[in-house]
């Protein structure tokens, strides 16, 4: 029998029909993460298979694609003749955290009385041959009983006579005849007509341009160019079919809820799963800003020890809300004995805990181009003089100014430059290119700069590389010529402070470059056209969509939280990195100029980089230009064992190259990921093509290294080094003192260099808001699941996969060996020695939390949903509630009485005068009227429920409720809402609330009159 095994779950309206392909089962009792497994407890396989299939009876539904591997396969069966056998199916569920969440109305009632007579699940067996009289599927049906219930789990059972036994996946060719038209018909299906608005009980997948980043509607600040297409290529996404945005017809609207397939979705469990430590940290992004943000948004720290307080002081939250927080916040928000305050504290990060000044060092910042967040962007420089390749009637003269006799005199006259270059002694980050035209741009910009810049190493005896000159540039504008300086470290006080300038300048540079082009653009944008692709043109019964699924589970749910909050117009990318409003936008210059698919794999792209040279000799068929270059030492053993096993995965299914060349699933899929999830570049020639089993084998290994190897690099250790935000600032808001002299900047660094810097650094909401989002994106969860951990259930299935995948773990156990003992080797500087965070990013397995190693099988970062979450429900907290006695703002939502903004949709109209007269931040306005922004606060108070007061507070609470009805009957010009927990029993109320005092939630399942 054929499993098709569903991997997670989300609701699916009632009226929609049940696909023949889908696991149906009631919403009480599946959650999408757990992955609700059907366990057949069988014999050995044999030759024919049957398909199983589940029908959910009742009015609630929830609906998963069938998948191959859930949590388990069970074998087991009673023999009752040579040709029958008895066939036991357990279809194991996890219950969901709150039946008040899920399971309003009568439908659990009647799943409950459904359940009484065991006939709630009607499974079906589809057989792998058509009736030989009718020429139609043969199948068998039973009810599947209730039976064991434990804590969070639930089964269901029932029983099969079947005549043969089953357990294999077919390549197209191979599918039996019974359940090739069911094959067909699934994909069919999801693919969709290209045409309509996506529901969220949609199972399709299809693809549109980056269209939706933008709010247009809402402010002309807030438009955002469409990426994807001629003029700004880009990567395709997956198509939700929203209406346009009025203003601006090529626009997207934004909705509350981002469409995706259902099978991709986190459901209520795995949205509920994050860890204290996760919740603690968004909460530490706003606190230091409820103090002094209303007053002065842009107020920096004002010394050092300032920075240091986040980390051994804490922040004291506002005493009249404490209570909330600490409820919400058990064992992370502290009590201050004076006055009854509440603390939090940010972890040390490990850098910073080992050597607090190793942030300063140059030693340090060439370490970490080798051993850091981001070890994808030095290169070998292979030409002098360095020279740009920009039009310079537009940006000016492209000679650099670090010329040959400036590098002979910072090497000290060990050799000539270029016998440097000969001897590959000259390394290079370069982002004097990319950067340049957006320069004047991002400059028009407030409280941000930017240049075009050059950042030069050497190479030492010692294998380490030694930063010896900075060039920053500044192109012509229309009232300045183009400027550039190089920057070197001397002895003298300015030299040197200047210096220290030019390095922060440079790491802003590189954080804002690791965090749009390495981490978002080649490791989760470039990765979704591979999962829509796959979804609509491979079956999962194909052996390649059971190898890669456990490698795209949860990336296209992440990339659709990143379009709604992170990379969206003012999100919190465009608020916190130098490029502002321009970031996502420099990304897809980055895709033109630099992507190409046959240089992700880590090979390739050491060879590009010039960090290594083919040689058949060396272990890995590579020699390193470094030798001690931990990311690639470490990473060239992943590839090889990642590759390893997709070499046995393929060469089991395809043992000879006719079976790829007639294998229609898999070319159609490799054919529309070329030509619409990457339409921008489908003419491009270095496109693999599958003819052999080799050109399959780098394909698949290549995508299986960039969502997992890649990824681990450089997404867990970006607490470990950005923690501390002086080590890599996200952007640097003053230009340098000396770009002109005779201003008040350069006076003021002369006099106090420490105190400008400071000022330049990230304000404090800015630093603290990246701090905590760093801490959840580099977080593990306790449920992760990593390279070589549990095997797919239907690998454990067959001797030979199986084998090979024991194979692969005991690898990767290996590599973990192997890492440790690089780490305690003293020659090995760039990975040892005093102070130093040792190199274990890309250690397979890891604990929980944030540990600076582990490899998990795909993007599986659901604690930055919850992190959005908790963030934007704090920013209606704060600047609605929680300064209202400080400062005097509020705001009204969903105000019946006042005038509609006939630009909003009814659901989120805004009143920002309060009852005195005062008016919210116009720095917030633009946040809370993005009708997407405030669903996450009505999202995040369902899933939580926190309580909001004291016992001592409740009965007056009440009678202030009772006293607060609506001014007008409902109508279509306002939305009410229940109010949840402590109202009388079937009040509603409008959300008005400008104080403390009136202060009123939403519960999203009550009904709109």
């Amino acid at each position: 029998m054929s499993i098709i095994n569903p991997t997670t779950a989300h609701q699916l309206h009632s009226h929609a029909e049940p696909s023949r392909a889908l696991l149906a089962a009631p919403k009480a009792a599946f959650s999408a993460h757990a992955r609700p497994s059907i366990s057949l407890l069988k014999p050995s396989p044999s030759s024919v298979d049957q398909f199983f299939r589940a029908t959910k009876l009742g009015s609630s539904h929830v609906v998963r694609r069938a998948r191959f591997g859930g949590n388990a396969i069970k074998a087991s069966i009673a023999t009752t003749s040579e040709t029958t056998v008895t066939v036991k199916a357990v279809v194991t569920v996890q219950t969901t955290f709150s039946g008040t969440l899920s399971n309003v109305g009568v439908s659990r009632g009647l799943d409950d009385i459904a359940d009484l007579f065991g006939k709630s699940l009607l499974l079906e067996l589809v057989s792998s041959d058509l009736d030989p009289n009718s020429e139609k599927e043969k199948t068998l049906t039973a009810y599947a009983h209730r039976g064991k219930e434990a804590d969070d789990e639930l089964q269901f059972e029932a029983t099969f006579k079947v005549s043969e036994a089953f357990g294999e996946s077919y390549l197209p060719s191979q599918t039996p005849s019974g359940l090739k038209q069911l094959r067909e018909k699934d994909l069919e299906n999801q693919r969709g007509d290209g045409t309509g608005q996506r529901k969220a009980s949609d199972r399709i997948y299809d693809y549109d341009t980056y269209n939706d980043l933008g709010s247009p509607d809402v402010s002309d600040d807030k438009a955002r160019p469409v990426l994807g297409g001629l003029d700004r290529p880009y990567p395709r996404r997956c198509r939700t079919g929203r209406d346009p945005s009025k203003k601006d017809p090529l626009s997207e609207s934004r909705s509350l809820n981002v469409y995706l397939p259902r099978d991709e979705a986190f459901s209520e469990v795995k949205t509920m799963q994050f860890s204290t430590k996760t919740v603690r940290s968004v909460a530490h992004a706003l606190i230091p800003s409820i103090e002094t943000f209303l007053v002065d948004a842009a107020l920096g720290f004002p010394h050092f020890t300032a920075i240091d307080t986040l980390f051994n002081e804490g922040i004291k939250l506002p005493n009249v809300d404490g209570v909330f927080f600490k409820t919400l916040l058990p064992r992370m928000v502290k009590a201050v004995s004076e006055g009854g305050d509440s603390l939090l504290l940010f972890e040390i990060p490990e850098m910073f805990d080992r050597d607090k000044f190793s942030w300063f060092k140059d030693e340090e910042f060439g370490r970490q181009t080798l051993a850091g967040l981001n070890p994808f962007s030095i290169k070998l420089v292979t030409e002098l003089p360095l020279k740009s390749q920009l039009d310079p009637k537009i940006y000016g003269p492209p000679e650099s100014l670090i010329t040959e006799e400036l590098i002979e005199q910072e090497i000290k006259g060990v050799m000539t430059a270029q016998e440097a270059l000969k001897n590959k002694r000259l390394f290079i980050l370069d982002y004097h290119d990319l950067l340049l035209p957006y320069v004047n741009k991002v400059r028009s910009l407030k409280g941000t700069t930017l240049y075009g810049s050059r950042t030069l190493f050497f190479l030492t005896d010692s294998g380490t590389l030694r930063p010896i000159a900075i060039e920053l540039t500044r192109p012509p504008s229309a009232d300045k010529p183009q400027w550039k300086h190089v920057y070197i470290y001397d002895c003298d006080a300015t030299t040197s402070w200047l210096w220290k300038f030019a390095k922060a300048h440079v790491c802003a540079h590189d954080a804002g470059y690791h965090q749009l082009v390495v981490h978002w653009l080649r490791t989760h944008c470039c990765t979704e056209p591979y999962i829509i692709a796959a979804n609509r043109q491979l079956s999962a019964m194909h052996p390649v969509y059971r190898l890669l699924h456990p490698h795209f589970r949860y990336t296209m749910e992440i990339n659709a939280l990143a379009r709604e909050l992170l990379i969206n117009a003012g999100g919190i990318i465009e608020s916190s990195f130098s490029p502002g409003k321009y970031s996502i936008e420099l990304s897809s210059v980055a895709y033109d100029q630099e992507w190409r698919f046959d240089m992700e794999a880590l090979p390739a792209d050491l060879i590009r980089r010039g960090m290594a040279v083919e040689d058949p000799t060396a272990e890995h068929g590579l020699k390193l230009v470094i030798e001690d270059y931990p990311f690639a030492n470490d990473g060239l053993v992943l590839w090889d064992t990642i590759k390893t096993w997709v070499t046995d995965y393929v060469n089991h299914y395809y043992p000879e190259p006719t079976l790829i060349a007639n294998d229609a699933e898999l070319h159609a899929w490799w054919t529309e990921v070329r030509t619409k999830g990457h339409g921008d570049k489908k003419d491009e020639p270095w496109w693999p093509v599958l003819n052999t089993q080799e050109d399959l084998i780098q394909v698949l290994s290549t995508i299986i290294w960039v969502t997992s190897g890649h990824h681990a690099a450089v997404n867990f250790g970006q607490y470990l080094y950005g923690g501390y935000f002086p080590n890599r600032p996200t952007l640097i808001r003053a230009n340098m003192p000396n770009e002109h002299p005779d201003e008040v900047l350069y006076k003021n660094f002369i006099e106090k260099p420490e105190s400008v810097l400071l000022e330049s650094f990230p304000s404090q909401i800015q630093a603290t808001k990246v701090m905590a989002i760093l801490d959840v994106l580099s977080s593990h969860s306790p449920d992760e699941e990593y390279l070589g951990g549990q095997s797919e259930p239907a690998w454990a299935a067959d001797p030979v996969i199986k084998a090979a995948y024991e194979r692969y773990a005991g690898r990767l156990l290996e590599l973990e060996g192997i890492i440790d003992a690089r780490n305690v080797d003293p020659k090995l500087l760039n990975r040892t020695g005093a102070g130093v965070v040792p190199y274990q990013l890309l250690k397979p397995s890891s604990k929980s939390g944030v540990t600076g190693m582990g490899v998990p099988n795909s993007h599986k970062l659901f604690k930055l949903l919850i992190f959005c979450q908790f963030y934007l429900f704090c920013m209606w907290w704060w600047v609605g509630e929680g300064q209202q006695g400080v400062a005097g703002h509020g705001f009204e939502l969903f105000d019946a009485s006042s005038t509609p903004n006939p630009s909003l949709p009814h659901a989120h109209k805004l009143n920002w005068s309060s009852t005195s007269g005062q008016k919210v931040s116009s720095a917030w306005r633009s946040v809370l009227e993005d009708p997407s922004n405030l669903q996450i606060f009505f999202d995040y108070y369902a899933i939580a429920k926190p309580p909001i007061s004291k016992e001592a507070k409740h009965q007056r609470r009440r009678q202030e409720l009772t006293q607060t009805t609506p001014d007008q009957p409902l109508d279509d010009e306002a939305v009410y809402y229940k109010v949840a927990g402590d109202s009388p029993k079937g009040c509603v109320y409008s959300l008005r609330s400008l104080s403390r005092k009136k202060r009123r939630y939403v519960d999203p399942d009550a009904s709109k009159s």
